[in-house]
């Protein structure tokens, strides 16, 4: 069943949804979301249900984030008719993921783009239970997700994704296919975990570490918090990195290290102490 091209409304764009309107390309992703059938898909913007109604038959349940409530009646419809489709409704940063139950094993999502970089980065750290994501983002985020250290596009997305999983740029996406047609390009982006998200005292020390980017990491982390410059200076110092190093210089595993050897110094994030 084809749903065909839905209609956006103002509200709609404003929160940054475009909706897939080739049912070609909606059966791609699902064929090459790598799904299994005992697999909990999870679907944040789930609009009027094209991508929705395709995944439901390849997995066992799907959970649909939205939060738009005129699609209500479409979509709850479509859920009804699935049978094993549950919507929750509600803005996805902050609905209790955590709560999902059976919890999500993968997320296959044409996510509003708005919002695209925070909610991929809290399924990471919030939800361990995920071990994939196919997801469609701007093209600007996806080549932020698997920027290497040293580019310009490289920052604390880049670290928090790359710790925990493998990211690639699957594919760019002609903006033809969506409606209403996006000023931006877009791409479709496959992460495979690799281990868990970064603790909360750690994805604080990144982004305060890039909070200042063209300054030294150290007095970045100093601006943020005075008091511990020293402290970050000896750890780099400490796991051969230059002191004077900008945030951009570091692979995502020097971080955790930079993190751990500041926890050894007592001069960690004000996040860890409150743990």
């Amino acid at each position: 069943m084809d749903r065909g091209r839905p209609r956006a409304s103002a509200r709609q764009r404003r929160l940054g949804q475009n909706f897939l309107a080739d049912p070609n390309l909606l059966d791609a992703i699902v064929r090459e979301a790598d799904l299994r059938p005992d697999d909990v898909a999870l679907e944040v913007g789930g609009g009027a249900g094209s991508l929705t109604e395709r995944l439901a038959p390849a997995v066992s349940r799907v959970w649909v984030v939205e939060m738009d409530v005129r699609l209500r009646e479409d979509l709850s419809s479509l859920a009804q008719g699935l049978g094993n489709v549950e919507v929750v409704w509600g803005d996805a940063m902050r609905v209790d993921l955590e709560g999902l139950d059976p919890a999500p094993t993968t997320m296959v999502s044409n996510l509003p783009y708005s919002v695209a970089t925070p909610v991929l980065l809290r399924t990471i750290a919030e939800l361990p239970s995920v071990r994939s994501w196919f997801v469609m983002v701007q093209r600007e985020i996806a080549e932020r997700l698997r920027a290497s250290p040293g580019t310009r596009e490289y920052g604390s997305p880049s670290v928090l994704a790359q710790l925990a999983c493998e990211v690639e740029l699957e594919r760019t996406v002609d903006a033809a296919v969506f409606t209403p047609r996006p000023k931006v390009e877009s791409a479709l982006v496959r992460m495979v975990r690799t281990g868990p998200g970064a603790r909360p005292g750690l994805r604080e020390l990144v982004r305060e570490s890039f909070g200042h980017r063209r300054k030294a990491l150290a007095r970045s982390l100093e601006l943020a918090r005075p008091g511990r410059i020293e402290a970050v200076r000896r750890a780099l110092s400490g796991l051969g990195i230059a002191e004077d190093a900008r945030a951009e210089a570091l692979e995502p595993s020097q971080f955790a290290a930079l993190w751990e050897a500041l926890e050894r110094d007592g001069a960690a994030t004000a996040q860890d102490r409150r743990e």
